[in-house]
């Protein structure tokens, strides 16, 4: 029967073996597609800061009740946050909209009040009642009053999306086999007049920066470019569980820094453990160790 430091052991090593196989998994994710053709889709995708252009604000899209507005109709009085993603995207653009909404509650300015938050699909797949879905779940998450009027979700045909997409500079690509898309992941905020003032990539967008731009945009200031760390959402596979090209370096990381991790905690039990049972000099009445 093993005592308790041989159980401390056991239970340390079984819970690095469990993970290590995770990680590597992780690590090596089975490619959808040959690397020459992920490669030629994501060259497509990316952003080019149109900072100072004006959207369009003539362009037709419907509401998550199926009515037919224009993006004009959003802007005018207060400064608009927009975030274009799809709505049946099954990776990072969830994410997109979740680091959205955290970024968005820690704002004290109030959404529907201050500021207006528009998200369009650029699929134009995507129908009214999907938007529908979306709005409900984050004006409640995002949980204060008047948000259900402040935050707004548009699906619209492919003209209307191409012409956004546009005049932001957001360009995606399609993967045909799959009906899936290549994207960076990126917000904006836009002045009043729906001039272009600040892009915000990837999936957190730090609260602090976004109420300053948000207060800027307002007066009608466009900020300056920023640094583009672009994170790319493209090719999940719901079949197999596995992720393509740019999105499983996102995984890959995390298994490493797990197996790190893992390592880092084995190292420190071993080292405590053996200093705490290490033999002790003996010492005489006074307290002084003997030689």
């Amino acid at each position: 029967m093993p005592g308790t430091k041989q159980l401390k052991y056991l239970a340390a090593a079984a819970v690095f073996a469990l993970a290590l196989p995770a990680c590597v998994a992780a690590q090596e994710p089975a490619p959808l597609l040959p690397a020459a053709s992920q490669a030629e889709l994501l060259k497509g995708a990316g952003i080019t800061q149109n900072l100072n252009a004006q959207v369009p604000l003539n362009l037709e899209f419907r509401d998550e009740n199926a009515k037919i507005v224009r993006l004009g109709d959003y802007f005018g009085k207060r400064p608009v946050v927009l975030s274009l993603v799809y709505y049946n995207c099954p990776s990072l653009c969830t994410e997109v909209l979740n680091g959205e909404l955290r970024a968005l509650q820690d704002v004290p300015l109030d959404l529907g009040a201050d500021y207006e938050a528009v998200t369009v699909s650029f699929d134009p797949n995507d129908a009214p009642g999907e938007a529908k879905v979306k709005k409900r779940i984050y004006t409640g998450l995002y949980g204060r009053r008047g948000s259900a009027d402040g935050w707004h979700f548009l699906t619209g045909q492919q003209d209307a999306i191409d012409a956004l997409t546009r005049a932001v500079g957001f360009r995606y690509a399609t993967d045909k086999a799959t009906g899936q898309f290549a994207h960076a992941t990126v917000i904006m905020v836009l002045t009043p007049e729906g001039r272009i003032s600040r892009y915000f990539y990837g999936i957190q967008y730090p609260s602090r920066d976004l109420r300053l731009s948000l207060v800027e945009a307002s007066e009608g200031k466009i900020g300056s470019p920023v640094d583009a760390v672009l994170l790319f959402c493209f090719h999940y596979d719901p079949l197999t569980g596995k992720y393509g090209l740019v999105i499983s370096n996102v995984i890959k990381a995390a298994g490493v820094l797990t197996i790190l991790g893992l390592g880092i905690f084995l190292f420190i039990l071993f080292r405590f453990d053996a200093r705490a049972h290490a033999p002790r000099p003996a010492r005489d009445e006074h307290g002084h160790a003997r030689v």
